[in-house]
């Protein structure tokens, strides 16, 4: 199989930064577009950096302490490095660093909007907070909702790269990660995002299917060190199901911008999560699932839940920062995909 198509297009900063509205996570990019501004997903920035460690390492100096996630850290480092002067801070339905952020960036001089999702799925609270999010940007909630319309062309575009994981096995899960996290911030530009897509989903239906040993489920926050992919499929896995990644491309639909921030699952905590999480195991039919865990996070006290929740094996994950993948992780991933594989074979390692 290629491993040459297209990726998603990098995000491109306007030369005009008060246009531009950083995101810790996504949040309703439509009210940001009908308002005229520019999205952009800090996670992304800082992931795709090619010195993300150093990120890491920089805010380190500027006095976060150690102990604290380095996906927050990353945020932090993103938002000076690209001079950003406006950031959307999501303080309740993501981290609970997010405040501390906030703080930290307001000291630097940078406006910081709170978004709060609400703390069970409730279409009335969340239509309320979308309209307080609309009057803080100076955006027509109508428009808003316009530019749901629009956004759902690329939106299916990623449902159908995940489509192709899945049922055809022509994506790799790293390339199922990456079209599908970007589409928080859409790379800055739904239209050259669904060029890109259109693009990679043409090249993609030619190609050879893949055929693993292994179809593994991904659970958790996107990982610090996106080399987890690459290192399974050496292994004879391949990741059919990204839980967080597929959700920012709103794979439930809706009627309008409450209703799909309302069945959007990962802001609601762990119970509303593992349904969700539960049915794609089964419907996608994958021999096991990786929970991955950010070092220092909250969501670590989840693993519990999610287990209780899945009929298939899990393999809790921990990364702290970015870069390559540690040798006891590697031996890990090895031994639980050789363990799958002897389990879909009928043979006991025991």
């Amino acid at each position: 199989m290629s491993s040459s198509l297209p990726t998603p297009p990098p995000v491109t900063i306007p030369d005009n930064p008060d246009r531009v509205v950083g995101l810790t996570t996504t949040v309703p990019v439509e009210v940001i577009l009908a308002a005229g501004l520019t999205p952009v997903d800090l996670n992304n920035l800082f992931i795709g950096s090619e010195d993300a460690g150093n990120m890491v390492a920089e805010s380190e100096r500027r006095g976060f302490p150690r102990t604290c996630c380095s996906w927050t850290k990353g945020l932090y480092a993103a938002t000076l490095r690209h001079h950003l002067r406006r950031v959307v801070g999501v303080v309740r339905g993501d981290c609970s660093n997010t405040e501390g952020l906030m703080e930290m960036l307001g000291r630097e001089g940078v406006e910081c909007i709170p978004f709060s999702y609400p703390y069970r799925p409730d279409a009335e609270e969340m239509r309320r907070e979308i309209r307080a999010f609309a009057r803080r940007l100076n955006a027509a909630p109508e428009d808003a909702e316009r530019w749901r319309g629009k956004l759902e062309p690329a939106r299916e575009l990623a449902r159908e790269i995940d489509r192709l994981t899945w049922q055809e096995h022509r994506v790799r899960g790293l390339e199922n990660h990456l079209w599908l996290v970007s589409a928080s911030d859409f790379c800055g530009s739904p239209e050259r995002y669904r060029a890109g897509a259109e693009e990679f989903i043409s090249r993609a239906s030619e190609r050879a299917p893949l055929e693993p040993q292994v179809r593994l489920a991904y659970a958790g926050v996107p990982p610090v060190a996106p080399s987890l992919y690459g290192y399974l499929e050496s292994q004879g896995a391949l990741v059919v199901y990204n839980e967080t990644q597929r959700q920012f491309a709103m794979p439930a639909g809706a009627d309008d911008l409450a209703e799909q921030y309302t069945r959007y699952t990962y802001p609601y905590g762990m119970e509303i999560r593992a349904e969700d999480i539960a049915q794609q195991c089964a419907r996608r039919d994958v021999d096991g699932l990786i929970h991955y865990v950010q070092s220092f996070c909250y969501r670590r006290m989840e693993d519990r839940l999610l287990r209780d929740e899945v009929d298939v094996p899990v393999l809790t994950v921990e990364c702290d920062r970015p870069g390559a993948l540690s040798g006891q992780l590697k031996t890990r991933l090895e031994a639980f995909v050789q363990m799958l594989a002897a389990r879909r074979q009928g043979i006991s390692l025991l």
